[in-house]
């Protein structure tokens, strides 16, 4: 048997990402969406979620690229002075592993983010992060143990088959095979966390580019099991969209979304 979930990240990015998580919702087949709850329009989305109950919606991880939800002053090993994670993977990567002041900074504001979650007052459907970085082990381990006491039951794993990318006709090259595989040690915190996990994972390789073609061409190979295929959908590129993510079609996402057929 084979089940797929279409979902959306940013959800609090912009009003334009918020414009079309709704309308994806409303009149396509997008069921869940990944909150950043400092993300700017983070506001305008939770509102627009609780007039739209059936939408599942998640915690969105910020500790990349994006802003905190607390302030410098409290974590100033993690952000810069107006509040915003670097964008250096690799230095956040060893920071997160090997050093104790940065650890405990992050503990605390992946605490935060889960409380401001559930200030919402929306159920917790799920968890991921910006950029996967659930995928580092320290961030991975923080977002189960930190989640479970809010809840927390589902995490994403970012698990993409290179086999079914190759016969959808997408280039898989080493890097792409090696992070399917380093998928695994996120997938065994989970077991062992009894989270629940979706078995396969799409929008890695084509992200920004999860066209209404290539949607068309995927679904028909989906392996079988359980498929999450994750979009980043716009109504346009609105100038904080253009800035993040300048080269992203969220238009075609967003068309991918309100025209393909389960």
């Amino acid at each position: 048997m084979r089940q797929v979930t279409f979902s959306a990240d940013d959800f609090g990015l912009s009003e334009a990402v918020n414009e079309a998580v709704e309308r994806a919702h409303r009149e396509g087949v997008l069921d869940a969406a990944s909150l950043m709850v400092a993300g700017p329009a983070a506001a305008d989305a939770v509102l627009r979620a609780k007039r739209n109950p059936d939408l599942r919606v998640g915690l969105h991880l910020v500790v990349i690229e994006g802003p905190a939800v607390l302030a410098p002053s409290a974590i100033p090993h993690l952000v810069d002075a107006a509040g915003q994670f670097p964008s250096d993977q690799l230095r956040l990567g060893v920071n997160y592993f090997f050093r104790p002041r940065v650890r405990a900074e992050l503990a605390v504001e992946i605490r935060a983010q889960f409380a401001a979650f559930a200030a919402t007052g929306l159920p917790l459907g799920h968890a991921d992060a910006h950029k996967h970085m659930h995928l580092h082990p320290t961030v991975g381990a923080m977002l189960i143990g930190i989640g479970r006491e809010f809840g927390l039951r589902r995490i994403r794993v970012p698990a993409e088959p290179p086999d079914v990318l190759a016969r959808a006709g997408a280039k898989v090259g080493f890097g792409g095979r090696a992070l399917y595989h380093w998928t695994r040690l996120l997938r065994a915190q989970a077991r062992r966390a009894c989270m629940a996990t979706d078995d396969h994972c799409f929008g890695i390789a084509w992200t920004g580019a999860m066209t209404p073609a290539r949607i068309a061409t995927l679904l028909p190979l989906l392996p079988p099991g359980s498929s999450e295929i994750y979009f980043h959908p716009a109504t346009h590129q609105d100038a904080t969209v253009a800035r993040l993510m300048p080269g992203y079609q969220h238009a075609a996402e967003l068309e991918a979304l309100l025209t393909i057929r389960r």
